[in-house]
């Protein structure tokens, strides 16, 4: 379990960690530990050490300001109900069991961090802790969980704030990978040197843009592996002067970034996601679970959908998943049961949430959607029918009749509809709920008198 207050006794075993992880970064002549956390607005921030004083940073933490909870994608501070305010100091703890020397970045290492209090007790608004909280509960009740979530980038030429694609070959085609072959060995190659198990790569749909996905994994670690992924794929492309964006939108009439989540459910060993006798091979135990986070989509998307950006994303038929229902591989539908090859169901077959984004950050995001299906299990929520076609394609009146809703379009109905969900608002903690809301209605307010086209200007190269 997930200690909620640093002991004397865990003082004591993070010194015997930074020791060795002290030893072991001396080889390769490591000058600085990037020690980062993801705020509220999905924004990766850091703070760096010495190996030094890496040991000082595990024992004692990193002083950071809790303002951070509270800053939007401009850099500017919202003043929030429990967030925003000058006064106050946190400490970060590096998890020294993560800790990765950068291929892509000599004479660097990187941690991610646990935030807590003065006092010694977790930061009510630590992301990494609110995961790892889900995560145990899920696991006090009998259950584990796989998650892998996808990255999709776009890559431009460096110049200017302008977006110029870095490669011009079709969709999907192979002359992506020609036109960017260095690039893309490069960041390979530095993703293998790390420990990250890449699955697939390949160009995608939209100018300029590739997705990697990696092997699933503990919740904690593959929101961990996300924020790794995507920092070296920038230092990747920096080195071969290519600008990197993850938001999602990078040009106004372009399709976006997604950021979908895979997720699968163990009960003794045995995949609550296939090999049952439910649509698509779902058992009871999973049909429940995906059911809960089916129920839970509109105040999921203040989470996952954090940005003005999301929602010039987040429409019909562009397979963004903007309609709340669910089908098997049906890449309209807000969830997508893969069902996996004959032969490899029973072990293979996961759900994939696709009206998620870049923007999102993934602790708060795997951390609410294993809270939303947990509640599905024990309310024993039914699953309605899977939906077989583009649900965009269908009558409002067949919509309503099979229980498909239009999911939200803007960042106020988003925290509308977190505050209106007492699972979500409780799982995350009257704080932390109460700033994301916040938060949301804040870009609100900077972003409404702007055009797509701005919004997708202020958004490029924040994510």
């Amino acid at each position: 379990m997930h200690p909620t207050s640093m002991t004397d006794d865990q003082r004591t075993r993070r010194a015997v960690q930074a020791r060795g992880a002290t030893e072991r970064l001396s080889t390769h002549d490591i000058v600085g530990v990037a020690v980062t956390w993801v705020d509220n607005s999905g924004l990766t921030r850091v703070k760096t050490v010495p190996p030094a004083r890496l040991e000082h940073a595990a024992v004692w933490g990193i002083g950071a300001s809790p303002v951070f909870d509270a800053f939007l994608l401009d850099d500017s501070i919202m003043s929030g109900r429990h967030a925003g305010s000058p006064v106050g100091d946190l400490r970060l703890h590096p998890d020294l069991d993560k800790t990765v020397v950068l291929a892509a970045q000599p004479g660097w290492a990187w941690a991610p961090a646990d935030r807590y209090t003065q006092d010694g007790d977790v930061h009510p608004q630590c992301a990494r802790s609110f995961l790892q909280r889900m995560t145990d509960g899920l696991r006090a009740d009998g259950f584990t969980a796989l998650t892998a979530l996808e990255v999709e980038w776009t890559v431009g030429r460096e110049g200017g704030d302008d977006f110029v694609p870095a490669c011009t070959g079709p969709a999907y085609g192979m002359t992506r990978v020609i036109e960017l072959s260095d690039y893309a060995r490069d960041l390979l190659s530095a993703l293998a040197i790390q420990g990250v198990q890449v699955d697939q790569f390949h160009p995608e749909y939209g100018a300029g843009q590739l997705e990697l996905s990696v092997a699933a994994q503990d919740p904690v670690s593959a929101a961990d592996t996300n924020v790794l992924v995507r920092q070296t794929i920038r230092a990747v492309g920096m080195r071969h002067q290519l600008r990197t964006s993850f938001s999602p939108k990078v040009l106004p009439d372009g399709v976006g970034n997604g950021g979908h989540v895979h997720l699968s459910l163990s009960e003794d060993g045995t995949n609550q996601m296939g090999g049952g006798d439910r649509p698509g091979g779902l058992r009871a135990t999973g049909a429940s679970f995906v059911a809960g986070i089916l129920a839970r989509l509109p105040g999921l998307l203040a989470i996952g959908a954090p940005s003005a950006a999301s929602y010039l994303r987040l429409v019909p038929s562009h397979w963004a998943g903007a309609f709340g229902c669910w089908g098997v591989e049906n890449r309209e539908t807000a969830i997508r049961l893969i069902p996996g090859s004959a032969g490899s169901r029973e072990w293979s077959a996961n759900v994939e949430v696709k009206c998620v984004d870049t923007a999102a950050n993934p602790y708060l995001l795997i951390g609410a959607l294993l809270a939303a299906g947990r509640a599905g299990m024990a309310e024993g929520t039914a699953l309605p029918d899977p939906i077989e076609v583009d649900p965009a394609g269908m009558s409002d009146q067949e919509r309503s009749a099979r229980g498909v809703v239009e999911l939200p379009g803007d960042l106020e109905s988003a925290a509308a509809a977190l505050e209106a969900d007492p699972v979500l608002t409780e799982a995350l903690g009257l704080e932390l709920s109460a700033t994301i809301a916040d938060l949301r209605r804040a870009e609100a307010v900077l972003t409404a008198q702007l055009s797509p086209a701005a919004i997708t200007d202020l958004a490029r190269w924040k994510y």
